[in-house]
């Protein structure tokens, strides 16, 4: 059965890490459970942070303090740009695809 969530073969991009044996294993093991590819895991996380899902940002953001990845200042820094963020979204109304929707009419205007 083809996978729905991978992208075109013209499209594709590898990307490689390394980590524990160990914890590979549990990966595999736990995608096992929830019936799930390893492959599907990644991109359903990659898609949860490239849209800013609110849950996997409060996890990477406690996770980053409990390992001490980044310092207390720098992660205030980033809620605060957040929050910004998602005020102007509300002033404005502005939704992803209404976002897109304005940047394909300035490149219509501008023929860019």
């Amino acid at each position: 059965m083809k996978d729905p969530t991978a992208p075109p073969s013209n499209d594709r991009k590898k990307m490689m890490f390394y980590d524990s044996s160990d914890r590979q294993a549990r990966l595999k093991i736990r995608c096992t459970h929830d019936g799930i590819t390893q492959s599907q895991f990644f991109r359903m996380m990659i898609s949860g942070y490239i849209d800013n899902d609110d849950l996997i940002y409060q996890f990477i953001k406690e996770y980053k303090q409990r390992c001490g990845m980044q310092g207390q200042q720098k992660i205030n820094k980033i809620e605060g740009l957040r929050k910004h963020s998602k005020q102007t979204e509300k002033k404005f109304a502005l939704k992803g695809e209404e976002i897109e929707d304005i940047f394909d009419v300035i490149e219509m205007e501008t023929g860019l």
